[in-house]
């Protein structure tokens, strides 16, 4: 770097533009490196040119609360304490959430063919359950997000998986299509808050762990859609779908009973203002991590304001507004394309186009195809895709950071619809969803890490359920493309989904803010 360059950033850094604004920058280089004590004594500056540079700081005017020896915030002490055992158990509950979460939402793609065998419903009902669960979970996400804000993490985890579990057992008992709709329509109003595991399992991760952990932890998104297929492969064909709703219901049960034993966020806590549980909360953690607390006293982050907790129009102040629209947008296009692919994997099985994978089959005289063995085979085998996508995207993620990596993901997603433009054999059509399920669950798995990185405590829990309410507005519209539009040709949905995958590109590398390396802030 040449002598006007660092000129520039000691002058900046120093505030000292006007005091040698008439100097030059050779004869400046030459006072600092001769008489140091004439510019104040606080900072030595040394090495301008050839020599080695040794910044020392004096001072301790400026240093704030988190370099005070004798206090420490709850960021100080999770980057001390580290990933450890209590994280780890703490990983096998929310994970146990996000099972479960995928049970309820891939059972969709499984229900819609068995009903319109059974109740002889048309194909616009079909879409109607899927959009009925996600109308639910879109006018409940924000509202568990501000109870999770309000009230806690905790208390918000378990009420939701409490309906979610009652409503969905209930589901198999429904003796017509109306209040079918009506139950799952409340199901899903209890499944909007299950992603909230995800802003109490972050908040608990030290940043050199968040990203790959947060990803790693979706890993029981797939364990759960795959469980799913495996259930309805040894289910469907002998006891039938009401028995199916039954058995993928249970995990929610287990997770709201193992929520007694699952803490509270220490960071919420300390939004909250009660210290003194928050210090208990990390105690737990030392212990199960075999380490002690740092030194001295648990105090809020200097920049904590409690006033601005829960309300979500904080997620537009200036520095948010434009991440939080481009956000909503990107959450909503994930959606929209991921439950596309797991939708339109359902029609292309049942179709009769050997282009798409389809083959001869039995047809009632309703015109029902009865989904069959190989059938749920090839589901699972496209839900198997998960895992590698996933890993992929753990990999990566701290490669190319969060922006890119959805980016990445997203245009991988779209060649992979546009290659089914050709006449392809079933093993190729197998293939290609199995690419594009895998990329588009981890732009998905990869916007949740963002999220709740991106937003600070006071409105993390609000951010990510708007968020993710934001996101069942894709939900909502995709079966009508998925399952509706494909009556009419299925080129039409293999292009809606191919484009929404590039305007998701877009979006990604539009975000203002990358998260990478980034520590997670306490308050704007």
């Amino acid at each position: 770097m040449g002598d006007k360059a660092i000129l520039t950033e000691v002058l900046e850094a120093s505030n000292l533009t006007d005091t040698y604004s008439n100097l030059t920058a050779k004869a400046l280089i030459k006072q600092l490196k001769t008489k140091p004590d004439e510019i104040g004594g606080s900072v030595r500056y040394a090495g301008l040119e050839d020599d080695t540079v040794n910044i020392s700081e004096q001072s301790g005017d400026n240093k704030n609360a988190t370099q005070n020896p004798d206090s420490f915030t709850v960021d100080d002490a999770v980057e001390h304490l580290g990933f450890g055992a209590f994280q780890l158990k703490l990983s096998l509950l929310t994970g146990l959430a996000w099972m479960a979460d995928a049970m309820e939402m891939m059972i969709l793609s499984i229900l819609s063919p068995a009903l319109y065998c059974e109740w002889e419903i048309t194909v616009v009902q079909q879409a109607m359950i899927t959009t009925c669960v996600f109308s639910g979970m879109m006018l409940s996400s924000t509202v568990w997000g501000k109870v999770c804000d309000r009230f806690g993490r905790r208390t918000g985890l378990m009420l939701s998986a409490l309906l979610t579990f009652s409503m969905g057992a209930l589901s198999s008992l429904a003796p017509n299509f109306n209040t079918l709709l009506l139950l799952r329509g409340l199901t899903g109003i209890g499944i909007g808050g299950v992603p909230q595991s995800v802003t109490l399992y972050a908040e608990f991760l030290p940043m050199a762990q968040r990203a790959k952990c947060v990803v790693l932890i979706e890993s029981f998104w797939a364990v759960g859609a795959a469980f799913e297929a495996i259930l309805a492969l040894f289910i469907m064909e002998t006891w039938g779908w009401r028995w199916l709703l039954i058995f993928s219901s249970l995990p929610l049960l287990f997770f709201a009973v193992s929520c007694f034993w699952l803490p509270e966020s220490a960071r919420f806590l300390m939004a909250s203002g009660n210290t003194e549980l928050a210090y208990a909360t990390l105690q737990r953690v030392a212990r199960d991590n075999g380490k002690t607390l740092p030194r001295g006293k648990l105090i809020e982050h200097p920049n904590h304001n409690p006033e601005h907790r829960g309300h979500i129009s904080n997620l537009f102040v200036p520095e948010l507004f434009a991440t939080t629209l481009l956000l909503w947008f990107i959450w909503a296009i994930n959606a929209f394309c991921y439950y596309g692919i797991v939708l339109f994997t359902t029609v292309l099985l049942q179709s009769t186009d050997e282009c798409h994978g389809g083959e001869a089959k039995n047809m009632t005289i309703t015109g029902c195809h009865p989904l069959d063995q190989q059938d749920y085979l090839s589901l699972l085998y496209t839900t198997l895709s998960e895992f590698p996508g996933l890993i992929l995207t753990a990999v990566i993620i701290e490669w190319f950071g969060r922006k890119k990596t959805m980016a990445i993901e997203f245009s991988v997603y779209a060649i992979f619809m546009f290659l089914l433009y050709f006449c392809l054999g079933r093993n190729f059509v197998t293939a290609c969803i199995f690419v594009a399920r895998a990329f588009i669950s981890g732009a998905f798995q990869c916007v949740y890490v963002y999220t709740p990185e991106v937003y600070p405590t006071t409105l993390r829990a609000i951010g990510l359920g708007a968020s993710s309410s934001m996101a069942r507005l894709g939900a909502i519209i995709t079966p009508f493309i998925a399952q509706v539009a494909s009556g009419h040709s299925l080129y039409i949905p293999i292009t809606i989904y191919g484009i929404a995958a590039l305007m998701g590109l877009t979006a990604s590398l539009s975000l203002p803010i990358e998260t990478k390396g980034r520590q997670m802030r306490e308050t704007h």
